[in-house]
């Protein structure tokens, strides 16, 4: 079975286009100056500096229009000194800062999220999400970025408008039966589905995967965030959600709204060229669910070739963006709020 392409490259031509370019822009210091000559190694370093910011400012642009990311990462900068609800050192901040691995999970926790008949029709008859589906993806993204790397009064701000949109949100199925969004076992639900679809991408898809205690940690800790949308026995450890997970498939189905949405999301709007990343993440999200969601869902296990192939491409893009996004991305504007230093990443170039 022919994995199909494996590289993005939109993202990845833009990061070689800027390398060809500071090695042209010293080859042409060298013939004008000479080699010896100080102005060449002055010029190619400004020509790479220059051709750095210029590469991780597009590549911004295209990870914002690719997701409809909406907000400023410079407000996280504000208040300074402020923890927020979490913490420099929290496992949250680590696996939340991976892009590639927040949106594959989100995607996968979506996918999850549809075999739930009420919570999937809270979001199909209150919201635009299938005419607008990146959108929706932007104000999910824009929640966790808030919730997690914010200010303590932002995050409590942003969780409390949550809840009022909750709490007015009602209707019922098709066949009549009845729903509410701020049932705190829907809520649970949606909870389960995205920390747990977060944690397996990011140990997937980073190269620096939690250890099995700093995994409870996330658990633990995204608790804080469940509990003050209404949850209720929410897990505090790895095995706990995946147990909890399981107590849910007596509830689950898969139905004509549930296969709609499962389409949208394979067929994810974006630009032609931003195309193959998305065909990776959308594969890589489906192959993290749970075998019983795949049947459900009604879609294979890929061979062990084919998601490794789509790791490793993931595993390199998910650098190039942390690279992009090492000063100027939300988690970093955060760790600038607090004066402390983020994991390093290394130039993709």
């Amino acid at each position: 079975m022919s994995p199909g392409p494996m590289t993005p490259p939109s993202l990845i031509q833009t990061l070689l286009g800027a390398a060809r370019s500071a090695a042209n822009a010293n080859s042409r210091a060298e013939s004008t100056c000479g080699l010896g000559h100080p102005l060449v190694g002055q010029l190619a370093q400004q020509v790479r500096a220059h051709l750095a910011s210029e590469v991780k400012d597009r590549l911004g642009q295209r990870v914002r229009a690719m997701t409809g990311a909406t907000g400023d990462a410079r407000d996280f900068l504000e208040p300074a000194g402020d923890p927020g609800l979490f913490g420099p050192d929290s496992a949250a901040w680590q696996v939340h800062a991976h892009f590639v691995a927040m949106m594959t999970g989100g995607l996968s926790s979506l996918m999850l999220q549809a075999l739930h008949p009420q919570a999937l029709g809270a979001v199909w008859d209150h919201s635009r999400f299938r005419t607008q589906l990146q959108a929706r993806l932007g104000r999910t993204a824009l929640f966790v970025a808030t919730t997690t790397y914010g200010g303590t009064a932002a995050a409590l701000q942003t969780i409390e408008r949550v809840n009022r949109i909750h709490a007015q949100i009602r209707g019922q199925l098709p066949d009549g039966t009845p729903y509410v969004a701020n049932d705190p076992e829907l809520i649970r639900w949606v909870h389960l589905g995205e920390t747990t679809s977060f944690l397996r991408a990011y140990q997937d898809l980073s190269l620096q995967p939690l250890s099995a205690a700093r995994q409870d940690l996330y658990f633990a800790e995204m608790a804080q965030i469940g509990e003050r949308l209404g949850a209720h026995s929410l897990p505090l450890t790895r095995h706990q959600a995946l147990m909890q997970l399981q107590d849910y498939r007596p509830q689950l189905r898969a139905d004509a709204r549930t296969r709609e949405t499962l389409h949208l999301i394979e067929n994810y709007p974006c630009e032609p060229l931003d195309r193959p990343l998305i065909t990776l993440i959308v594969r890589a999200a489906l192959q993290m669910l749970p075998d019983w969601a795949l049947d459900m869902l009604e879609r294979e296990r890929r061979c062990a070739l084919e998601q490794t192939a789509v790791r490793t491409a993931l595993q390199g893009m998910g650098a190039s963006l942390a690279w992009a996004f090492a000063d100027t991305g939300v988690a970093a504007r955060a760790h600038q709020r607090m004066q402390t230093p983020q994991a390093s990443a290394p130039t993709p170039v």
